[in-house]
C-alpha cells in the first residue's frame, strides 16, 4: 500500500534557522522608510512587553497596547511556530498586543487520520474537497471570542487585525472577511494561505474595503501559487476591493522579504499614531458590566485573586485596587 506524504504546514528546521538569522539583523538595514521609522521606536523606554504562555496560546503584551494582532499557525504547528516573528514585529510595533493561539489537536483526513494541531479538517487541497472544511466554523468562533474579549477590555475592533500562515492564513480570511459589520477589523495578513470552506463563506456587507495582503511562494508544492490566484479571483468577484497578492520565489515557508512586507502592511493598517491618537480609554470599574469587569481582571492577570468573588462590588474593588497600585 502506498502512503501519501504528510501535509504539514510548519516551517522546516532550515527555514527556521535562516529566518532567525534574518530576524536578528537590524531593521534599519532595510531600504523601506516605514520599517526604519518603526525600528527606531522599540518601546524600551516604556518597559519591555510581557510574554505569557499557556497550553492554548502565547500573548505578548506591551505596557500600553493600542492595537491587536492575532497570528494563527499552520497545520501541525503550535503558537511557538510564529513566536519569533511576533517577537520581532513587537519590537517594531511597540503599541501592538500579539496573541498566538494554538489549534486543537484533531484527526486530519488528508494525513491518514493522524491527530495533530489543526484549525479544521483537510480532505484535500483541490477546490472540490476544499468547499467544506469540518471544524472551521468552530475555529472562527474561537478567534471571534478572543476579539470580543479584547473589545470588552477597551480595544476597538478597528484597531485589530488577523493573520496566519497556510491553514492559519486560510482561517484569517474566513474570520476577517466574515466579521459582523459593526466588528469590522483593520486588516487581514495571509501568508501561503487560501480560501477554505468556500461553501460556508459569505463576505459580510460593509467589509468589502477591508485591506488584505496575501504573500505566497511561487514554488510552493503544498498550497500552490495557482490556489492563491484563484483565492484572490474568488474574493474579488465576491466584492473584496483591496486585495493585494505578492509573490516570492520560495516554497511553503516565509522569508525575510515577506516578513518585512508584512510589517509594512501592519504599520499601515494598525499604525502607532502620535500624541495619544489611538490610546485606549480605560472605563471606570463602576461603569463596567460584570462581564467587562471579568475581562479586565483577566487582562490584568488578576484571575487568581478573583477566585471566590461573586458580587459586582467585589470585582470593582479588586480592579480599582489593581489600577491604584499600578499608578
Amino acid at each position: 500500500m502506498l502512503l501519501r506524504p504528510l501535509l504539514i504546514s510548519t516551517l522546516t528546521l532550515s527555514s527556521r534557522t535562516s529566518l532567525l538569522y534574518a530576524l536578528s539583523r537590524p531593521l534599519a538595514s532595510t531600504s523601506t522608510s516605514t520599517m526604519s521609522t518603526f525600528a527606531s521606536s522599540n518601546g524600551a523606554s516604556n518597559g519591555a512587553p510581557q510574554v505569557v504562555r499557556s497550553a492554548t496560546q502565547i500573548t505578548i503584551t506591551p505596557p500600553n497596547p493600542t492595537a491587536l494582532l492575532i497570528i494563527m499557525h499552520g497545520l501541525g504547528d503550535t503558537a511557538d511556530g510564529f513566536f519569533d516573528v511576533a517577537n520581532m514585529w513587537s519590537r517594531s510595533l511597540p503599541h501592538v498586543k500579539f496573541i498566538l493561539p494554538t489549534a486543537p489537536t484533531t484527526p486530519v483526513t488528508m494525513n491518514m487520520g493522524m491527530a495533530m494541531p489543526s484549525w479544521y479538517d483537510i480532505a484535500g487541497l483541490d477546490e472540490r474537497t476544499n468547499e467544506v472544511c469540518e471544524g472551521i466554523t468552530e475555529s472562527r468562533q474561537r478567534i471571534r471570542r478572543i476579539l470580543e474579549e479584547e473589545n470588552e477590555g477597551g480595544m476597538p475592533y478597528s484597531r485589530m487585525a488577523v493573520s496566519g500562515f497556510s491553514q492559519g492564513g486560510a482561517l484569517s480570511l474566513f474570520v476577517g472577511l466574515q466579521q459582523p459589520k459593526e466588528q469590522k477589523l483593520a486588516g487581514v495578513l495571509v501568508m501561503s494561505g487560501y480560501l477554505a470552506g468556500s461553501k460556508q463563506f459569505k463576505l459580510t456587507d460593509g467589509l468589502e474595503d477591508t485591506p488584505v495582503l496575501h504573500c505566497h511562494g511561487t514554488m510552493d508544492p503544498m498550497v500552490q501559487y495557482s490556489m492563491a490566484e484563484k483565492t484572490k479571483a474568488m474574493l474579488v468577484e465576491a466584492g473584496v476591493k483591496d486585495y493585494e497578492l505578492v509573490s516570492y520565489p520560495i516554497v511553503h515557508t516565509v522569508n525575510e522579504q515577506e516578513i518585512m512586507r508584512g510589517l509594512e502592511f501592519l504599520s499601515k493598517v494598525i499604525p502607532r499614531g502620535e500624541g495619544g491618537e489611538f490610546d485606549v480609554e480605560e472605563k471606570a470599574p463602576e461603569e463596567m458590566s460584570v462581564k467587562e469587569l471579568k475581562a479586565a481582571i483577566k487582562k490584568g492577570g488578576l484571575g487568581s485573586k478573583a477566585v471566590g468573588l461573586c458580587e459586582k462590588k467585589e470585582f470593582v474593588d479588586l480592579l480599582k485596587e489593581h489600577r491604584g497600585a499600578s499608578k
